[in-house]
C-alpha cells in the first residue's frame, strides 16, 4: 500500500523549487534504482548521465524547446541508450558473471555463444530502438524511487536527441530520455490536481 500511496503522490512536475536540492544519499538510491533495473541478457545497455553544471543545463534547455525544469531542477538525468550491440559487450557481461558469481569464464562459453547468435542476427537499428526500450525500464524504476522517498520529477521525451549527443559528445550512445529530479514548487498548481487514471477494470483483462 505504501508504494500505490507514492505513485498517487507523485505527478509529472512542471516547476521545481530551485532552493531545494536532493540529497547525494536519495541522488544514489534512484540512480541505484536504475542499475538494478531488469533487463534483456542483463546488458543495461545504457547510462544514466546526471547533469549538475548550470552552463550545460542552460545548453541543454535550449535543446528541450526552452522547458524550466531541465535547469529549475535539483539534478538532470539524461538516460542514453548504445546505439549497437557488439561480441565485445557479451564477453565484457560474461566476465562480469564470471566475477561476481565464482564462475569459470570457460563454463559460461554456451551462454555466451548463444547471445552472439541472438545478437548477431539483429540489425543495428534494432538494436538502437531495442537498447532504448531497456532504458524506459530503468526509468520506470527511478520514478517509482524517487516517489516512495518523495522526490519529484518529470518524465520528459520533449527535446531534440541530436542536439543533446552534440552538446553532450555522444558517439556510441544517444539520448533516449530525461528525468529532472527535485522538490515541487509551491507554485505549482498541477500539484493539486487529482490523479486522473482509467479505473482498473478498464486497463486489466483475466483471459
Amino acid at each position: 500500500m505504501n508504494l500505490i500511496k507514492s505513485l498517487e503522490w507523485r505527478y509529472a512536475t512542471k516547476k521545481f523549487d530551485t532552493s531545494k536540492k536532493v540529497s547525494e544519499e536519495n541522488l544514489k538510491i534512484i540512480l541505484n534504482a536504475g542499475r538494478l533495473a531488469p533487463t534483456a541478457f542483463g546488458f543495461s545497455p545504457f547510462k544514466i548521465l546526471v547533469i549538475e553544471n548550470p552552463e550545460l543545463r542552460k545548453k541543454l534547455q535550449e535543446a528541450s524547446f526552452g522547458q524550466a525544469q531541465v535547469v529549475d531542477a535539483s539534478h538532470l538525468l539524461v538516460l542514453v541508450a548504445r546505439n549497437t550491440t557488439k561480441a565485445e559487450d557479451v564477453d565484457s557481461m560474461i566476465s562480469l558473471i564470471s566475477e561476481v558469481r565464482s564462475v569459470p569464464v570457460d563454463a559460461l562459453k554456451g551462454y555466451n555463444d548463444y547471445i552472439k547468435g541472438s545478437i548477431s542476427k539483429r540489425t543495428e537499428e534494432y538494436h538502437r530502438e531495442y537498447n532504448s526500450r531497456q532504458a524506459y525500464i530503468a526509468l520506470g524504476f527511478m520514478l517509482a524511487s524517487a516517489a516512495a522517498l518523495e522526490i519529484d520529477a518529470c518524465p520528459m521525451e520533449g527535446f531534440i536527441p541530436e542536439k543533446y549527443n552534440e552538446i553532450l559528445g555522444l558517439k556510441d550512445y544517444s539520448a533516449v530520455v530525461l528525468c529532472p529530479i527535485g522538490y515541487r514548487s509551491s507554485e505549482d498548481q498541477n500539484a493539486h490536481n487529482k490523479k486522473v487514471r482509467k479505473p482498473l477494470d478498464q486497463m486489466i483483462e483475466r483471459l
